[in-house]
């Protein structure tokens, strides 16, 4: 990359001066004059800083990174990635020292490292060891490309050159395209750089040394380089191509100037008015793209008049430029125009709707309530001429700091918060017991995701006894809220499910019921492979559940027998909505599918065109599903249950699902005229993990994190078997480690804080508390895990040893992944073959069996005073 370097004394032309603002890096000598130029660039502002000097308040005023010289002492509570050091040599060093210098202290501080070097050094640096092939100059880039600088990429190698006394500078193009050959950023001062290719001061011109300096190749026959442009926000309007020639034309003149194939110089928008106010100009990664970051005017990049080639602009995007529309010709009368013109009315729907979004709780009615308040917001900004890009110049801006406020709310907003916090905790789950509730929170980002650590030697009996609850769920609260969304489905049936859809899940249903035979929808091979694979274990495993029917005869002349009959309406309860889960399908359906159900239906909350996921409807046809209702919720549940005009009622109801959910349940079960079974309780998902010294450190925090992720209240226990606390700090690092990498670490940072760490003697002290806590989730890491299984008393499924993550059995292995939860696993099952068959027995006596056994009964109906009972048997024993 190209790096300009500017000096106290750098004079430069207007046009030029413009041109290097559109450059990634600018690097200044004195700080105090890159902050005042960071207002004229784009890209970032670099500059020297005496270590003495406020670099903090420096980096907070817009200074990208602070360079220091590698003698000072650097102590400055800052990312790395805002730190550069500079080697600076004389003309009798060992440029070779240096560089090992550099190697050994620099890239492991700092984000970047600057070498001064005269053209000497530098030859000799770029200079290829016979042994390896490789420059000393070339090492210490491959290094720094190794070394990565958090979110920021791998540290960076610049070369600076030392001018030679009364030149502005020694570098020549063919000596930059060198440099960058190894790897490294080239500085060049600024004077030494001309604006067009004509210069009578023999400087070089600009765009030729952004192409050399970047490495910029093309793979192309004709030479030219592909360019994405991409709009203020970096969305993609397009790919065009580039030359030396357009890319000079495009710094010169600040605007999207490209390379046609067929026309040449292309000057985009020149007729049409859809010109670009060019913002910046970048390479990619690999050196073969440019990247031109534009404002696009006019109707837009693509000759279709679209914002893009790809569509229309869309989302956040679309909002700000319609916004932007309507406040220069909003049509008389529409809401946008009042909005415009009436400053009380949006300042009312700003802070409705930020009322409401503070109370919202349910991620659907989160993500709708930010929607309503950033359209009133981005009202706000196009009313007074603010820009999505403004907006974000602020947000980067912000991100740059490394001093921030303590960020604590105004006492007038911390008033209306508790007036509102009745309202959010009722809707929220309820705290964990007293030993566990002290000084809850979640951690906080770059702060360590921990568990809660306890010493099981140093417990009361009570305190032992609150580690083995769960959170208290107000179930009357709960039920008041569900129980009016059920009496409505009952009453009005497909109305009222089309209602509630549309109230909680912000969908409109054309139908409520599809049925079979359903579209097989078009997966991917290797997720269509993954499902088969899937369906199959999982019925395999199940089919061998299917037990043989009995036949006894208890005594001569009686003989009784048990045989299984399916259950023939069962209700599959497939949680959703903006997650995909097959598994949950696949883990309801084949078990119904093996017992021989007659109908089965499926319930799945819909996608937000009113469609089914389309995995979820590929295995409801492997499955054999008879129909599948679009709605989930309470609402879902109802409907099974009592049936309405399209949904068949059912007669027992399967499948997890959030309290909500389970409360319906409860409910639909509890009331005679629905007349409706469920396979069990439910609470939130858990995880119960042994480990002892012999247990991998990154296996057992991984299997802690796959139960965490699925949401904040996901009860996690680690029992610690005689782990010393080195051994423990071992799980604790990969923990955090692993946490901060998942895309759901925000959940993991709630729910792991929740969870806790019992330090127990021995593996059968382990145990023990497990079967008290009767986790839904066993997972024994421990040495000979498989001794230990016959021990396990409570539990909904076990996973045993290093190679038996939860993960294969909520997906693929084989077992059933529908577990109790709550400590539910002391009584009931998880779902099975048998969860959907019945079992009727029958007795079948001779003249002989009455007779043997007429005495028996007759004396036990006489002991109960039922006569009745007792002459059904003496009428007929008067005929043998």
């Amino acid at each position: 990359m190209l790096v300009p370097k500017i000096t106290a004394s750098t004079v430069l032309e207007t046009e030029l001066k413009r041109a290097i603002g559109l450059l990634p890096v600018t690097l200044y000598a004195d700080a105090a004059q890159a902050i005042s130029g960071a207002g004229a660039s784009s890209g970032d502002v670099w500059a020297h800083v005496s270590p003495d000097a406020d670099v903090q308040g420096l980096l907070n005023s817009g200074l990208a990174v602070a360079v220091f010289d590698s003698a000072d002492e650097v102590s400055v509570d800052c990312d790395k990635s805002r730190i550069a050091i500079r080697y600076t040599t004389s003309a009798a060093d060992d440029v070779s020292k240096t560089i090992d210098q550099a190697l050994a202290d620099g890239i492991g501080r700092a984000g970047a490292v600057i070498m001064q070097l005269t053209s000497e050094q530098l030859s000799e640096a770029m200079q290829k060891s016979p042994s390896d092939g490789l420059s000393p100059l070339s090492r210490l880039t491959a290094a720094a490309d190794k070394t990565l600088v958090g979110s920021s990429g791998p540290v960076r190698v610049l070369v600076d050159l030392l001018a030679l006394e009364g030149t502005v500078g020694s570098w020549t193009l063919d000596l930059v395209s060198l440099a960058a050959d190894t790897g490294a950023d080239v500085v060049v001062a600024a004077e030494a750089l001309a604006p067009a290719k004509d210069d009578s001061a023999r400087r070089i011109p600009l765009a030729e040394a952004f192409v050399a300096g970047s490495g910029l190749k093309s793979d192309r026959s004709d030479g030219l380089f592909t360019t994405v442009v991409v709009d203020e926000q970096r969305v993609c309007l397009g790919v065009v191509y580039s030359s030396v020639e357009s890319i000079g034309a495009a710094l010169a003149s600040g605007e999207g100037v490209y390379w046609s194939r067929r026309r040449g110089l292309w000057h985009k928008g020149l007729t049409s008015g859809a010109t670009q106010t060019l913002v910046g100009i970048s390479v990619d990664c690999d050196s073969d793209a440019l990247c031109f970051r534009v404002q696009q005017n006019g109707a837009g990049f693509c000759h279709h008049s679209t914002r893009s080639c790809f569509g229309p602009a869309a989302g956040i995007s679309q909002l700000a430029q319609v916004l932007a529309e309507r406040k220069a010709s909003a049509p008389e009368g529409s809401y946008t125009a009042r909005l415009f013109n009436d400053a009380q009315l949006l300042r009312a729907k700003l802070l409705e709707e930020a009322t409401e979004l503070a109370e919202a709780t349910e991620p659907t009615d989160v993500a709708f309530e930010a929607a309503d308040l950033l359209y009133f917001a981005l009202t706000k900004c196009a009313a007074h001429g603010v820009t999505l890009a403004d907006i974000e110049r602020s947000l980067d801006a912000k991100h740059r700091k490394i001093v921030r406020r303590p960020g604590n709310a105004k006492a007038e907003f911390v008033k209306k918060a508790a007036a509102l916090a009745p309202a959010e905790e009722s809707a929220a789950p309820l705290p964990r017991t007293s030993i566990l509730s002290a000084d809850i929170r979640a951690a906080a980002p770059g702060e360590q995701i921990r568990m809660r650590v306890y010493d099981a030697a140093e417990l009361t009996t009570a305190e032992n006894a609150a580690l083995l609850q769960r959170p208290i769920i107000d179930s009357e609260e709960l039920m008041g809220r569900v129980r009016p969304i059920v009496s409505a489905v009952r009453a009005n049936g497909d109305a009222a499910v089309r209602e509630f859809t549309r109230k909680f899940d912000r969908v409109e249903l054309d139908q409520v019921v599809i049925r079979a035979p359903f579209p097989v929808p078009e997966l991917a091979p290797r997720v269509r492979a993954a499902i088969d694979q899937a369906y199959a274990n999982v019925h395999k495993f199940h089919s061998a559940q299917l037990g043989a029917d009995i036949d006894v005869e208890t005594m001569p002349g009686v003989r009784c027998s048990r045989f299984s009959r399916a259950i023939e309406r069962v209700g599959l309860y497939v949680p959703g909505g903006t997650a995909v889960l097959p598994s949950s399908a696949l883990m309801l359906g084949v078990p119904a599918q093996v017992a021989g159900c007659s109908e089965i239906v499926l319930a799945t909350p819909p996608r937000a065109d009113g469609s089914v996921v389309p995995e979820v409807l590929y295995v409801a046809h492997k499955v054999g599903a008879t129909a599948i209702v679009k709605a989930g919720g309470a609402q879902a549940i109802a409907a099974m249950a009592y049936g309405t005009e399209t949904v068949p009622k059912v007669d027992k109801i399967c499948g997890p699902g959030n309290q909500y959910v389970t409360a319906a349940k409860m409910l639909a079960q509890n009331d005679t005229a629905a007349m409706v079974a469920i396979d069990m309780p439910a609470g939130p998902s858990e995880v119960l993990v042994v480990a002892d010294a012999t247990s991998n450190p990154a296996y057992v925090a991984s299997d802690l994190l796959s139960q965490a992720e699925h949401g904040p209240d996901s009860q996690v226990v680690l029992l610690a078997a005689a782990l010393t606390d080195a051994q423990l700090a071992a799980i604790e690092r990969e923990v955090h480690e692993q946490a901060s990498r998942l895309p759901r670490v925000d959940i993991v940072r709630q729910s792991i804080p929740k969870s806790y760490c019992l330090r127990v003697s021995s593996v059968a002290d382990a145990i023990r508390f497990s079967n008290a806590y009767a986790p839904e989730h066993l997972i024994l890491h421990n040495d000979c895990a498989g001794s230990f299984v016959k021990d396990v008393v409570n539990a909904g499924s076990v996973f045993v040893g290093p190679y038996s993550p939860e993960s294969c059995g909520d997906y693929a292995s084989g077992t059933n992944h529908t577990l109790p939860t709550y400590g539910f696993s002391r009584m009931y099952s998880g779902v099975n073959t048998a969860t959907f068959v019945k079992h009727i027995t029958a007795q079948e006596l001779t003249r002989e069996g009455l007779a043997n056994i007429g005495e028996t009964v007759m004396a036990l109906a006489e002991v109960e005073e039922l006569e009745a009972h007792r002459n059904a048997v003496a009428i007929r024993l008067r005929d043998i």
